[in-house]
């Protein structure tokens, strides 16, 4: 397959040059190039074929023990100063890391085939959306891409003779010598890992890594940190936010979306299961949203990905029952456990482990073993148009008009079930505020201390988080005035005094969107507090849930909350240069305590 757009032409010529791979293939996203490469994967052993009957159009790879998740520490933002990327990103100079990269690159695909794959984030023909073009030598990887992106001659075709992209080059770093037998997940050492992004021309090079982020490149490296400064030059939001349409027994539509960090039920929330009669949710995503103003005037949302690339532990068809639907079929597994009848499982699927599985690792397990059968970071790719919740909208190349954003951390002391912000900058000061406590026991020396994520995007923005809020800032002025989405905190793990959650979870946190969905409308009044509005006694739904202490979950203490302004205020020191707006919230907020 080729193309007469002549820049990218050349630019595959150069990478060609300089990795020097037995062959080069183009990519066209179709269903047969996409069964060739799981037939050459399965025959070399790099991929299992799941039980047709049980799983039809399955697989199972596993990755290199090395090799199972994003590597943060060996993530870098190469701006012109370090200044630029902030602390909350690492830097490096981007001449030197070039540098490095280029001898790194340099004959690093020999032996292998260089797969070119056009992509486009977002909705073809969208106005939101980015094409880019990710050169690798995984197939892996290119069959990922084809579930998470649009991906082959439509891409193509979007780009057109003179239309740009966003290059990204990747390389599993594991170069084949003649003869050399290749083995079942090919990566380097950790020291030689790099997931390196350049401001200056937009340009993503990773190197080493074969695992989710690192090596599908239109996700956090395209989608995230490139399309933030894309975001702040241009005059938009890329988030790491879900969006979902709530309907109610009226037939009223409400769009939402909403940041969370990891581990707070984000891919549950996009894919409810309302337990309250005439409820409706629809997914549109499950963890990317770009926001811009739209025609009407209203901040509107697309989901840039076409698949999602979800935790399998833990998902099960009590926690997120349309995920489970999902991945039924045409779903590709990556280091989950291998049932003797040619099945998955893992931890917290709902059933108990069988008496034999194959773990991750490919060892025989049974039940007693010192270590999981599943690697907790273990993922299923699944197409985004499988789940049953799917929106009719979710490729509405105008995006869906927000009206809620929806903020929240684990949290189980200090901070209430949900808060509304007073207006769009106080919504930002939630969102700069919002984190999750420190509980594992491997850092004991921490626990109780509060990680900080503001809006989820510590490790995804491309730029200094002091620049990104001052961005947030000012997008208010971009929106018309009767259409700002309202803001809210939430926080569905507070627990008593007993250990326990105060709030049931999963289905029922559609009683806590409900309640937004009136604020929004402007059906109901809320209570002024320190901290912003709460709901009234009684304003939340808990019918049917038995003994719930609201009071409890929505109490405000003023101790805790004054401890809480000294740790946000030493955190906003740390980040230097924080909007004075968001300084001139918290004096606010301690004012309000000690009255």
């Amino acid at each position: 397959m080729m193309t007469k757009n002549q820049k990218l032409l050349s630019w595959v010529k150069e990478i060609e040059a300089l990795c020097k791979p037995d062959r080069v293939k183009w990519c066209d996203g179709s269903q047969e190039e996409y069964d060739g490469l799981m037939a050459q994967m399965v025959a070399s052993g790099a991929a299992i074929k799941l039980n047709e009957k049980k799983r039809p159009n399955s697989y199972l790879f596993r990755s290199h023990p090395s090799d199972v998740a994003r590597v943060e520490d060996r993530t870098f933002i190469a701006s012109k100063t370090k200044e630029e990327a902030g602390a909350n990103n690492n830097w490096r100079d981007p001449i030197e890391l070039r540098k490095t990269l280029t001898e790194l690159f340099d004959g690093s695909m020999r032996g292998r085939t260089l797969y070119v794959i056009p992509f486009v984030m977002g909705p073809l023909g969208s106005p939101f959306s980015i094409v880019g073009v990710e050169i690798t030598d995984s197939p892996y990887v290119v069959v990922n891409m084809r579930i998470m992106t649009r991906m082959g001659t439509a891409a193509l075709d979007m780009l057109g003779e003179d239309g740009d992209f966003i290059p990204c080059l990747h390389s599993v770093g594991a170069p084949l010598q003649p003869g050399e037998e290749d083995v079942a997940w090919p990566c380097a050492p950790i020291e030689q890992k790099y997931i390196a992004h350049f401001p200056e021309d937009l340009s993503i090079w990773s190197y080493g890594s074969g695992y989710g982020g690192n090596a599908l490149l239109g996700k956090k490296c395209l989608a995230l940190r490139i399309a933030s400064l894309k975001a702040r030059d241009e005059g938009w939001l890329a988030e790491h936010m879900l969006i979902l349409g709530l309907t109610d027994p009226k037939g009223r539509k409400t769009w939402l979306t909403a940041a969370f960090p990891s581990a707070c039920g984000k891919t549950n929330l996009a894919m409810l299961v309302p337990t309250l009669p005439g409820y409706k949710v629809e997914t549109v995503g499950d963890d990317i949203a770009w926001l811009r103003r739209g025609k009407d005037g209203s901040l509107r949302a697309v989901n840039p990905e076409a698949g999602f690339f979800g935790v399998a532990p833990g998902t099960s068809y009590q926690s997120n029952p349309n995920a489970m639907y999902t991945i039924e079929k045409n779903t590709i597994f990556t280091n989950v456990a291998l049932t003797d009848d040619g099945d998955v499982w893992w931890e917290g699927i709902g059933s108990p482990a069988p008496d034999h599985l194959i773990d991750w690792h490919g060892n025989d397990w049974a039940p007693g073993a010192d270590h999981p059968a599943a690697h907790p970071n273990s993922r299923f790719t699944v197409a985004a148009a499988q789940c049953p919740a799917i929106s009719p909208e979710w490729e509405n190349p105008d995006g869906v008009p927000i009206s809620a954003i929806l903020l929240g951390g684990r949290r189980p002391r200090v901070v209430p079930l949900v808060v509304e912000g007073r207006d769009w900058a106080h919504g930002i000061f939630l969102g700069s505020i919002m984190g999750s406590e420190i509980t594992a026991a491997a850092i004991s020396d921490k626990i109780g201390q509060v990680r900080r994520d503001p809006f989820a995007m510590l490790p995804f923005t491309g730029y200094r988080l002091s620049a990104y809020l001052k961005h947030w800032l000012e997008m208010e002025g971009r929106i018309d005035k009767d259409k700002l989405p309202h803001f809210f905190h939430v926080n569905w793990f507070r627990r008593g005094e007993d250990g326990k959650f105060l709030w049931p979870g999963f289905g029922d946190n559609v009683r806590v969107l409900e309640w937004a969905a009136k604020r929004v409308h402007g059906e109901i009044d809320a209570n002024d507090s320190a901290l912003g509005y709460l709901p009234a006694p009684g304003d939340i739904n808990i019918d049917g849930l038995g003994e719930v202490n609201m009071e409890e979950l929505l109490t405000l203490k003023k101790d805790e909350w004054l401890a809480e302004a000294e740790s946000i205020r030493a955190y906003y020191d740390k980040m230097g240069e924080v909007p004075q707006k968001l300084y001139d919230l918290l004096d606010d907020m301690v004012a309000r305590l000690k009255k």
